[in-house]
């Protein structure tokens, strides 16, 4: 399979043409929700799938407050279900922020 249409904005502190999209799907699903641009999001969900990116991006091991929120309204999943969410309950910050 070819590689999604991407830009290489979330993508700056690696060699964007060595990454293997297939192996390391939750790596650029992480790095492109959390960092991408809306077209490179949609573009990460239509190369992926749906059921793909559900599977997996809740395993993910960090996604910024907006980007959880956002995802788990339009993938209709509970936050806790999300590892990144379960390990914020665990560990709150001492300070709100």
């Amino acid at each position: 399979m070819e590689k999604p249409a991407i830009s290489k904005k979330a993508f700056w502190d690696v060699r964007f043409e060595e990454i293997d999209f297939d192996r390391y799907s939750l790596f650029v699903m992480e790095k492109v929700f959390n960092y991408g641009p809306w077209a490179d999001q949609l573009a990460v969900m239509r190369y992926y799938g749906l059921p793909r990116v559900k599977k997996e991006i809740v395993r993910a091991n960090y996604l910024r407050k907006p980007v959880l929120s956002f995802l788990s309204a339009v993938l209709e999943i509970e936050k806790k279900e999300f590892e990144c969410y379960r390990k914020m309950q665990s560990n709150p910050l001492p300070w709100p922020y």
